[in-house]
Parts: structure tokens; C-alpha cells; sequence
């Protein structure tokens, strides 16, 4: 059995996977030597893991996954990976959008593919039907684009993402929630209409913490997929099995 951690700019996530089979997964603040341990105990058969961080996390987590499983992947940019990789600088590329283009390709092989992760930033990743990570965009989160109105202004208030809302603000909280609730929709709307237009058959699907939102408010066509990373990152790890 496979424990796959994931370390993303504010979600830590652990997942357990049995073969390619997603048996359940864990939300986490902060990682621990005890909660891995924990899966240990309660899952004595764990042999493998994986581990995908976007930032720093402590040694004793590295030195603890080294020691008691047959096989750790840490993976980085020079990790083989089941996918051609054309980015021009892999040493710079986020592993959480690589590993949900694998996650993406794994589900949906031979097929063109846009990859929206929706998360602090909103990534749109391309995945040709010959197996090839193309690379893609970065823009800012919901959140993020929240946070920078009441940053960098004199007097906005800081505003919350709500599921429902009007689309012509009639105070300054309605208007800025219309703004950037439309503007995040819009722009992947034009997104999915641009590559669209290009990669015949694209096939979009969408990720993320912010999944959600977009969920019903995009057109028919769209696969949500909240466990997307986890899967690419258990089939590097199975991809890398000796």
C-alpha cells in the first residue's frame, strides 16, 4: 500500500492508496512525525511513499519516511515521471501542477487535456493526447485576489468568497465580490474557449480547494476532481517501483 503526502501552500493533505485505488484521505494544519505514524499503526501493510512539497518542511519528516518504508520518493524535478515534460525550466516548475497533469493523464489518457488548479493561485496546465505536459499559466487565487484589494488599497474592506452573489455590486462588499468572483469566471471561461479552439476534443477538468465554486458556475462539459494531485503523485510513486 502507498502513503502519498502532499504539501501545498496551505493545505497538507495525506492520502492512502491501494495500487492506483484512492481508499481514503486525510486534511491536515501542520505535519507530524505521530500522524504518519498513526497510518503505520492502523496500516502495518504501508510499504511505499511519496512525498510532493511546494515549500520547506522539517528534516525529521524526511529522515522518519526514509526509515520506515521500503521505498520513499521525494520527489523534484528530477524524479522520472510518466509524462514527456516540455517545460524549459523544470527546475522551476510547481510539482503540485505536475503531478495534477499526471493526475489528469491517468484518468483521461490520449486525450487533450486543461488541467485548472484553483487554489491560492489558479494554474491552467496543458496536456497534449501524445502524453505531453505543454506547461501553462499562472494567475492569482480567489483568495488571493481578495487579500491584494484590501492590501494594496486605502479602504477597501477585506470580502469572502460566497457562492451566491449579484453581478452588479450594489455597495462596495457586493462590488468587489462581483468583481473578482467574475473576473476568476470569466477568465477561465475564455481560457477553456481559447484552448478549446486549438486542441480539438479538450477535455477540461478542475481541482483545487476552490474547486468547488466553479463547479456550477462554468458550462456543462467540466470535470471536477478534488483529489487530482493525489492521484498523479501515487502514480509517480508506483511509476518509480522497484
Amino acid at each position: 500500500m502507498n502513503l502519498v503526502i502532499d504539501i501545498g501552500n496551505t493545505r497538507i493533505k495525506l492520502a492512502l492508496f491501494s495500487d492506483r485505488d484512492l481508499m481514503f484521505n486525510v486534511p491536515l494544519d501542520e505535519l507530524k512525525v505521530e500522524h504518519i505514524q498513526l497510518f503505520l499503526d492502523e496500516h502495518p501493510q504501508l510499504n511505499k511513499a511519496i512525498l510532493s512539497s511546494v515549500r520547506e518542511y522539517p528534516a525529521e519528516i524526511r529522515n522518519f519516511l526514509n526509515d520506515k518504508f521500503e521505498q520513499f520518493v521525494e520527489l523534484d524535478y528530477l524524479t522520472p515521471v510518466p509524462i514527456v515534460n516540455r517545460y524549459q525550466t523544470p527546475e522551476t516548475l510547481g510539482l503540485d501542477r505536475l503531478a495534477a497533469a499526471i493526475g489528469a493523464a491517468d484518468m483521461f489518457p490520449a486525450q487533450n487535456l486543461l488541467v485548472v488548479d484553483a487554489g491560492t493561485a489558479i494554474t491552467f496546465d496543458l496536456v497534449s493526447a501524445n502524453n505531453e505536459y505543454l506547461g501553462g499559466n499562472i494567475s492569482p487565487g480567489l483568495e488571493t485576489r481578495f487579500k491584494a484589494l484590501h492590501q494594496f488599497t486605502g479602504k477597501l474592506p477585506l470580502v469572502g468568497v460566497k457562492d451566491e452573489f449579484q453581478a452588479i455590486g450594489t455597495d462596495t462588499e457586493s462590488a468587489i465580490r462581483a468583481g473578482v468572483q467574475l473576473g476568476v469566471i470569466f477568465e477561465t471561461e475564455q481560457y477553456i474557449s481559447y484552448f478549446s479552439s486549438i486542441y480539438p476534443d479538450l477535455k477540461v477538468i478542475i481541482t483545487g480547494g476552490d474547486a468547488r465554486f466553479f463547479d456550477q458556475k462554468l458550462k456543462e462539459g467540466i470535470y471536477v476532481h478534488f483529489n487530482l494531485t493525489m492521484i498523479g503523485l501515487n502514480r509517480i510513486l508506483e511509476y518509480n517501483s522497484h
